[in-house]
């Protein structure tokens, strides 16, 4: 199903426009066929201060992109654009990408490694858990540094 090029810029503009400074955007476009992100779009949203973005879809730009040093996460690369192909349905709404619900507020960790989602109401439990398991790993590392066996570093923290 296509679009008008004036409707899909709209909708995508509109969403560049409310996205807030300080969040992370995230994006399920439903759509395995075109870029979800460009440079233009990229260099607007962290000229607006929103702090990265992670789609379940395509990418151009992308060496623009990370040269901006500008936080983002697909799934493929393609020069196709969303012009007359695709609109923004709605935002604030609750998605799903994978088998991972995200809703607004949610804590969104990335790196190299993948996405990690947070839900809101768990974002402090996992802090203290992290915290205690990060301590845990350091004392763990300098003990191995220090001459301790791995193995028997593990057996003493059951942790590696």
């Amino acid at each position: 199903e296509t679009i008008s090029n004036d409707d899909s810029l709209m909708s995508w503009t509109g969403l560049l426009s409310k996205a807030p400074s300080g969040t992370v955007l995230v994006c399920q476009p439903n759509d395995s066929t075109i870029a979800h992100m460009g440079e233009l779009s990229a260099e607007t949203l962290k000229y607006r201060g929103v702090l990265g973005y992670v789609v379940d879809g395509g990418t151009r730009d992308a060496a623009f992109i990370k040269k901006l040093g500008w936080p983002m996460y697909f799934r493929y690369y393609t020069p196709r654009d969303v012009v007359g192909i695709w609109g923004v349905e709605s935002t604030g709404e609750p998605i799903t990408i994978g088998k991972v619900e995200i809703s607004t507020g949610d804590w969104i960790l990335a790196d190299i490694d993948g996405v990690v989602v947070i839900p809101q109401p768990l974002i402090g439990e996992v802090l203290d858990k992290t915290e205690e398991i990060m301590s845990t790993e350091n004392e763990l590392r300098n003990m191995i540094l220090d001459g301790m066996d791995p193995q028997e570093a593990y057996k003493k923290y059951r942790l590696f």
